[in-house]
């Protein structure tokens, strides 16, 4: 009997390794963020951070997959201008985390400069750089 399940649930179509990459890799940041926002253990800033850095993570996925699909320049122009928000957006969020931890003022703003490097960086490699 085990035998004829295993052949009939081998015999199903199994997903692309694509796709069951991604579900691995939702299915890991879900447990992450689960994780994560139990052991903030009732702070409601952590929790939000957690639940906007996922919420952000996902939109890059999506605006990435949208930039890579896109083969008008229109569409293409705006799909590179949802990429470069999104991380931009990211970024200024664990800057901000990370720059609020650090018990130094002078390498808080170390942090803030790579931050604003790394947001520089990313617009002259989406928008003045090279195709």
């Amino acid at each position: 009997m085990a035998i004829i399940l295993m052949r009939s649930l081998a015999a199903m179509a199994s997903p692309s390794p694509a796709v069951s990459s991604l579900l691995g890799s939702l299915l890991l940041l879900t447990g992450s963020s689960i994780m994560a926002i139990l052991k903030s253990s009732g702070d409601a800033a952590a929790a939000s951070f957690v639940a906007a850095s996922d919420t952000g993570l996902l939109l890059l996925l999506y605006c990435l997959r949208w930039f890579e699909a896109a083969h008008g320049s229109a569409s293409r122009d705006r799909a590179r201008r949802g990429v470069w928000l999104t991380t931009t957006l990211l970024t200024a969020m664990f800057t901000w985390r990370v720059a609020a931890l650090v018990p130094w003022p002078v390498v808080a703003a170390g942090v803030c400069f790579m931050g604003a490097s790394t947001v520089a960086g990313g617009f002259y490699a989406l928008f003045l750089g090279p195709n």
